[in-house]
């Protein structure tokens, strides 16, 4: 699979270098000084909250693109000020979130997860636990030692490894920093060595590599991350949030993959990051809003249903059918994120983006997927691997505006080995939602003129969530 065909491609919040405090040694943050008196208060109002609420924060503030820290639960500068420039403009730089702001954060970094396809995974093969940007490295395989996984292109590679008892840390450090002969480009830009881990980082004139190890009584586990410099940019941040999933010797249940715990209880703004269980008196579709509280979808989507949910909140049909195309109002939570439509008829041959959701393990997950224009008769449609529950995926320009919706239905009775093949699916063109939007009373958001083409990564983090998966009660 080429790499415009990836899960939704980590957002650019994730942005920012990885630094010297990757480790949780060199990440433990100071108790706050008590000569700054609004630090103070910050740290006192943070602390009075259970430890799992703590650690989401600073977990779901490192997915935001604000700390570059330890998820410790412990309150210092580094929290202080991730906050407050989570908060820039918009709130008192006082250190603290109100409910509504950590709502907001949660939101945000669920998205930025799902975006990146954020999983932990109990790795079989070592017995450790960490966090996988299944979006970015797709590929699965086994390593000499453990585990691996890497991007469709291969220029991203994880490894975890296991060592049992005999060699020591100590012993692997010396080697994993010694100077390199056969590599005179590669230097140690950051290492450290305690009694029960160490962390080495480092560069070559075209790569740059993170390395962990843990000891403990079964032997020393730990993983590695390479992958090339030009990637820099969204790598670097990634690294930090596999980081802080790392455990090596897990103890209790494997965590739930998009769990944020204790997020005051309100309605939230749905967004493409919303993951649902799967149920056999389910059927799901694909929406996109076109207003504050009106998404389109089709109809094929919606056919037979005793009632509607669009992300979680109850929705009703809106209007008529008209071209295979429905309208549905979406009652109560926050307004939707609506984005820009697109006029203009696709043309031939067009390359496309399609927003979806599908199944892994048991849960609705988004997805981005590759499309191309045709023309059959005087009607468009698009060529892409749509697969079941994917009716009413929105079609998107390379530059991020909505260029139609699919009415297509893929869930047909043809597959091969369980999978829908690449095919062709009826759309229903921007010039078709505008006029269904019309009828129904409503004045879609225009989009500017053509601008230069984006990518697969850039389209996702502007339009993401205005896609919303539909479940249908049977």
């Amino acid at each position: 699979m080429r790499a415009r065909s990836l899960r939704l491609i980590v957002s650019a919040a994730l942005m920012l270098p990885v630094c010297a405090a990757l480790s949780a040694g060199a990440l433990a943050q100071a108790p706050a000084p008590a000569a700054n008196p609004q630090l103070a208060a910050a740290q006192a109002g943070f602390e009075s909250l259970p430890e799992p609420d703590r650690r989401a924060i600073q977990a779901d503030l490192i997915w935001s693109g604000h700390f570059n820290g330890a998820v410790s639960g412990s309150y210092g500068p580094l929290t202080f000020r991730a906050i407050n420039a989570f908060k820039a403009g918009k709130g008192a730089a006082d250190g603290l979130l109100t409910p509504a702001e950590r709502r907001s954060l949660a939101q945000a970094a669920q998205a930025a997860r799902e975006a990146a396809g954020f999983r932990v995974v109990a790795d079989e093969r070592t017995g450790l636990r960490i966090g996988i940007p299944m979006a970015v490295l797709p590929k699965r395989d086994v390593s000499p030692s453990g585990s691996r996984w890497q991007s469709a292109d291969g220029k991203i590679t994880l490894d975890t490894s296991a060592t049992p008892p005999g060699e020591t840390l100590e012993a692997i450090y010396e080697k994993a920093t010694a100077p390199t002969p056969n590599n005179p480009g590669r230097k140690i830009t950051y290492k450290l060595l305690r009694p029960d881990f160490f962390v080495v980082t480092g560069e070559t004139p075209t790569g740059k590599f993170y390395r962990r190890l843990a000891a403990g009584p079964t032997g020393l586990r730990g993983f590695s991350i390479g992958y090339d410099k030009a990637l820099s940019a969204t790598v670097d941040k990634l690294v930090i949030a596999i980081a802080s999933s790392f455990e090596p010797f897990p103890s209790g249940p494997l965590p739930g993959a998009s769990a944020v715990a204790s997020v005051p209880a309100a309605p939230v703004a749905a967004t493409a990051a919303a993951v649902l269980q799967l149920r056999p008196t389910q059927r799901h579709g694909v929406a996109v809003a076109l207003a504050d509280r009106v998404v389109a979808t089709a109809a094929a989507a919606i056919e037979g249903c005793r009632a509607l949910q669009v992300a979680g909140r109850p929705a009703q049909l809106r209007g008529t059918v008209q071209g295979g195309l429905v309208l549905l109002e979406v009652q109560g939570g926050a307004a939707l994120s609506v984005p820009p439509l697109r006029r203009e008829a696709l043309t031939e041959g067009e390359p496309l983006l399609l927003l979806a959701f599908g199944d892994e393990g048991g849960r609705r997950v988004s997805l981005a997927l590759p499309g191309q224009s045709l023309t059959i008769g005087s009607g468009s449609v698009v060529s892409a691997p749509l697969q079941p529950g994917q009716a009413g995926s929105p079609v998107f320009d390379r530059q991020g505006r909505l260029a139609g919706v699919v009415t297509g239905n893929p869930s047909d009775k043809v597959l091969v080995a369980g999978v829908a093949p690449q095919r062709s699916y009826a759309v229903a063109d921007g010039s078709a939602l505008q006029d269904h939007a019309a009828r129904n009373g409503l004045t879609p958001r225009a989009a500017v003129a053509p601008g230069r083409d984006l990518s697969t990564g850039a389209i996702v983090e502007t339009v993401a969530a205005s896609v919303l998966p539909i479940v249908c009660a049977l």
